[in-house]
């Protein structure tokens, strides 16, 4: 799906104020023994509950929608989780369902937050030579989470200004979602608090290198895959005066490094096969959001050329999107089409031979093409989005209405869902329920007042029907003491 680059600047100031309590976690990993782990529930727990923890994290996900560029890529979005909950379903003391969502931003990084909160710079998988690289990093980001290391680290500042603490650690998590606009901040903080975190940090991180590393081989994935992938990124950057923000949030001493190899060599050593999955999201993040078409094409064109590829497959996708994105939509079907002979279930495929029928305005082509997946696996992610969005191309509002509202019966919160359910009633007419739905997008980015005003002009629309006017209403009531409750935070 040509999905929609849906960010925006909401309340910039509110952004830095709510961050009063987070942190990276990977930033300010909490003290342990290097035998014991805390009593996870406990440790912490004076200093913030597993409740605030999840209505904080809630919170600020919601505001990072509005102000980092967060992709909504159904595609990218499906793999991302998908390989996350492989690692948390080996984790211990998960208190709440994991959420890894991706930002586009060419810089090496991840970072966690409250409430199982991920995120995973695009810069990250780009830079990884195989999936067991990029879950090595995702999972030292998951032992984080479950370590409680952010609760635990605001535990060890108790003793601290609450408003050095406010702005240290407000400028820490902006800096991992918008690295130039976060160490600005941190820049105008105070210096010997910052100092006095990264010093922490470092002496606290190897907790989380260890919880990480066992939850990465019971999940299958090379253990070595932390010390190949750290080694490479500190020998890459050494001798340049600007590391990559990964670099910065997690110093990589020789140390560090060979403690990595050492602890790697504990577990059984196997063998893992390459993942097209994997490098399929690699091409679609260098088609879509690095470099121009041009460029792209001669990439990809190149790899073919002299099979410098891990699969042959991956760089052909890349290369159909890269035409695609060149409006080449001939070029791009000649290439779709031969690999979807090849593997004719593969969303990816699927995805990109959609777009380019609707790019083309064959929108009975797509749909077609895509009832026949679905019936086969309903209430995919991928499958439900591009469908609705080809059925809405072609008039077909109510079928798309009825398929969006019941994907979020599922996944309440899903944002592109919810924007595509609201222009769906827009090019419907049906103005009432295209404000209801256009305030919960608004909601989903903790934008209240806002969300507010739609349901008075959805008020409006209501006219004589009475129950609906009372529904408007309570939900006014419900966001504005949401929008109260977000001071108190």
């Amino acid at each position: 799906m040509k999905f929609k680059k849906i960010t925006g600047q909401f309340f910039p100031t509110l952004f830095i104020l709510a961050m009063c309590f987070s942190v990276a976690a990977q930033q300010l990993s909490g003290q342990g023994s290097k035998n014991e782990l805390p009593e996870i529930g406990v440790v912490a727990s004076d200093a913030i509950s597993l409740d605030k923890e999840q209505q904080v994290g809630d919170i600020l996900m919601r505001q990072l929608r509005g102000q980092a560029p967060v992709i909504n890529d159904p595609l990218l979005e499906e793999y991302i989780q998908d390989l996350g909950n492989r690692l948390v379903a080996q984790a211990d003391n998960v208190k709440f369902p994991f959420e890894f969502f991706l930002i586009n931003s060419p810089e090496i990084n991840a970072f966690a937050f409250f409430g199982g909160h991920v995120g995973v710079h695009t810069g990250l998988i780009y830079n990884a030579d195989n999936e067991s690289e990029l879950a090595s990093v995702l999972g030292h980001e998951v032992a984080h989470v479950t370590q409680r290391h952010i609760a635990r680290s605001i535990q060890a500042r108790q003793k601290s200004s609450p408003l050095q603490i406010a702005s240290l650690f407000g400028s820490l998590l902006l800096a991992m979602a918008n690295p130039e606009a976060g160490i600005a901040a941190l820049s105008v903080g105070n210096a010997a608090a910052a100092q006095a975190s990264i010093n922490y940090t470092r002496a606290n991180e190897k907790e989380a290198d260890r919880v990480g590393m066992r939850i990465l081989s019971q999940a299958g994935y090379d253990p070595r895959a932390a010390a190949t992938f750290f080694g490479k990124l500190a020998a890459k950057y050494r001798v340049r005066s600007k590391p990559p923000q990964f670099l910065l949030t997690h110093p990589l001493p020789e140390s560090r490094i060979a403690d990595a190899r050492s602890r790697a060599n504990s577990f059984p050593n196997r063998r893992i096969r390459e993942n097209l999955r994997f490098h399929l999201v690699k091409a679609r993040i260098q088609a879509r959001f690095y470099s121009n078409p041009t460029n792209n094409i001669i990439h990809f064109g190149s790899q073919l050329r002299k099979n410098q590829y891990v699969f042959r497959e991956a760089a052909e996708y890349g290369l159909a999107l890269s035409h695609f994105e060149d409006e080449n939509y001939q070029a791009a079907d000649a290439i779709i089409s031969s690999l979807l002979k090849e593997d004719p279930e593969n969303l990816f495929y699927l995805d990109t031979a959609t777009d380019i029928a609707l790019a083309q305005d064959q929108y009975k082509k797509a749909i077609t093409m895509l009832k026949a997946q679905t019936e086969r696996t309903p209430r995919n992610r991928v499958l439900t989005l591009n469908l609705a969005n080809a059925l809405m191309k072609s008039g077909e509002h109510d079928e798309a209405t009825t398929l969006l509202k019941d994907y979020l019966l599922i996944n309440p919160t899903h944002f592109l869902s919810m924007q595509l359910l609201a222009d769906a009633y827009g090019q419907s007419g049906q103005m009432l329920e295209m404000h209801q739905s256009k305030a919960e997008v608004y909601v989903s980015v903790a934008a209240y007042d806002r969300a507010i005003d739609e349901l008075h002009s959805a008020y409006n629309f209501a006219t004589e029907r009475k129950l609906e006017k009372q529904r408007i209403r309570a939900r006014i009531d419900q966001l504005r003491d949401a929008r109260n409750r977000l001071k108190t935070l």
